[in-house]
């Protein structure tokens, strides 16, 4: 295969995963249940990469007091349950963080 029909054909598979949906957009009805399943993806998706970078260390689950970064998330947890403030939430969080590594 040249360098050409390569270059073209990855322009073509990496275009048209993004094009299809825009232009299908309004000639494909989506199913009520889908459509309501949709709406939790965006939470699902956050809440598995907060949960992946506090909890794991070095490729390991890491349940400890040494892990300033759980510590962290566990003290923005709490503020955000109990203030319901996303700004407090995200300082009180780097404050915590930077507090903990500063101390320990």
């Amino acid at each position: 295969m040249s360098d050409w029909m390569l270059i073209l054909s990855m322009a073509l598979l990496t275009f048209l995963p993004r094009y299809l949906p825009f232009a299908l957009a309004g000639k494909v009805k989506i199913p009520s249940v889908v459509s309501e399943a949709l709406v939790f993806v965006p939470i699902a998706v956050l809440t598995v990469i907060v949960v992946q970078s506090a909890f794991i260390r070095d490729g390991e689950l890491a349940l400890n007091l040494q892990n300033h970064h759980m510590l962290a998330s566990i003290i923005a947890f709490i503020v955000a349950v109990i203030s319901r403030h996303m700004f407090l939430t995200i300082v009180m969080g780097l404050v915590s963080f930077a507090l903990l590594e500063w101390l320990f």
